[in-house]
């Protein structure tokens, strides 16, 4: 069981992770989980030293709960207060060290909706059989939006978009999400691109990558 200051901190860092989203945050998809709570928010620690099981067993919970074929949003983050993160690139080298790790122990196919190859514009990220579009952010970010209180990974399903798509909705929901990050910081993230323009691997991280960027994720499939 639990001990009640376990639950206290589960509380506090849940409360600072919501008042980040909530507080003018760019997002209007983020804001809206946030006020419908539609969003599941789990603590790992270290995000060089986590349970990958646990991860990937919640991510399972939250997978087979989600309400399919729904227009509301859905969303899981993991949450690593216990890591301090100096830079960009200590981040990214994180990130994707940790999406290895869970790659290597899942079991399932890769979503055959999307791409395995990091390098191809189909590409988003499968665990359990389903794509996700992945969202990192931590203190030190240079984009505000990204800007979180503590490093963490948001996984957004990849199929919540594709149902926008064929509702007409995408393009309005992604131009007012790029207006209201303009307006928050000056500029849009120079990273965000739609999906099949490109990778979209190279958006997870949140920094700026150069164009001959690698991805140093390898897929097993």
């Amino acid at each position: 069981m639990k001990t009640i200051v376990e639950v206290k901190v589960k509380e506090d860092v849940e409360g600072l992770v919501r008042e980040f989203i909530l507080d003018d945050h760019p997002c209007v998809m983020a804001q809206s989980v946030i006020a419908d709570d539609n969003v599941t928010i789990q603590s790992y620690g270290n995000m060089d030293n986590f349970c990958p099981n646990t991860l990937l067993n919640d991510l399972k919970t939250y997978v087979n709960e989600v309400e399919e074929d729904s227009m509301k949003f859905q969303t899981f983050i993991a949450v690593f207060e216990d890591t301090t993160i100096e830079t960009e690139q200590q981040f990214e080298n994180s990130l994707w060290n940790l999406l290895q790790t869970l790659h290597s122990i899942d079991t399932h196919a890769w979503d055959t909706t999307t791409s395995p190859d990091p390098e191809s514009p189909n590409f988003s990220f499968s665990l359990l059989g389903t794509s996700f579009y992945i969202v990192g952010m931590h203190p030190n970010s240079s984009r505000w939006a990204r800007s979180s209180p503590f490093p963490m990974i948001v996984f957004n399903l990849h199929s919540q978009f594709e149902l926008l798509r064929s509702a007409g909705r995408y393009e309005r929901v992604r131009d007012l999400i790029r207006k209201r990050d303009k307006a928050y910081q000056g500029s849009i993230n120079p990273m965000l691109e739609d999906f099949g323009t490109n990778s979209e691997a190279r958006q997870y991280s949140g920094r700026a990558v150069a164009a001959d960027w690698k991805c140093p994720f390898t897929s097993k499939h």
